[in-house]
């Protein structure tokens, strides 16, 4: 009973702070502080497990500063679309609607968009403004994810002090993963 409770209150909790991420993805979309970027689009990672990502869409907000930087990895993989090519075409397109779940979070500043055809697991590499802000954000994200994603593959890793794009110039300044648990969100080498 008090179990259920507790389900309700946090799933209520993740609905509002989505709605309120909706309303704000608005306000910025109408004032022309979000925007696609070209720049990183067909780049790839490499990561430590050996899984390579492609990037397929860079979402970024504008007139934002960052004075607290954070890197935020997602990852997950959806059932429905597993390593079939035509599903991720279909759903790259439909993934523009989970915008508004993301960009009006405080602290978003850009997410490059990643997949990887052969393994089937989506990424999502982002800069935010305050590690914690990060963290509050990717445990809403992952709240909704686990439902929809094969069991075990929703994972998230924030690390504070980093710039997004330094990480993708030289992985190696944070060092080299100690633990298999670490090598799905590092780079192996610098973005190609």
């Amino acid at each position: 009973m008090a179990g259920d409770r507790t389900t309700r209150r946090a799933v209520a909790r993740h609905a509002a702070a989505f709605a309120a991420s909706a309303w704000r993805t608005g306000r910025l979309a109408t004032h022309g502080d979000l925007r696609t970027a070209p720049e990183h689009g067909g780049h790839w990672l490499t990561f430590s497990d050996g899984s390579r990502s492609q990037v397929y869409r860079e979402t970024v907000r504008l007139h934002a500063a960052t004075s607290d930087p954070a890197l935020l990895v997602v990852a997950f993989e959806l059932p429905l679309v597993g390593t079939r090519g035509f599903f991720h075409t279909l759903f790259r397109p439909v993934s523009m609607v989970n915008t508004p779940l993301f960009a009006g979070f405080p602290g978003f500043r850009s997410k490059l968009w990643l997949t990887d055809l052969r393994t089937g697991v989506y990424r999502g590499a982002y800069q935010w403004d305050g590690p914690r802000r990060a963290d509050d954000y990717a445990v809403t994200l992952t709240a909704l994810l686990r439902p929809l994603c094969h069991r075990g593959s929703v994972a998230y890793h924030v690390h504070p002090g980093v710039w997004r794009d330094d990480f993708l110039r030289e992985p190696a300044m944070i060092g080299v993963p100690t633990r298999p648990d670490d090598r799905w969100w590092r780079l192996q080498e610098a973005m190609a």
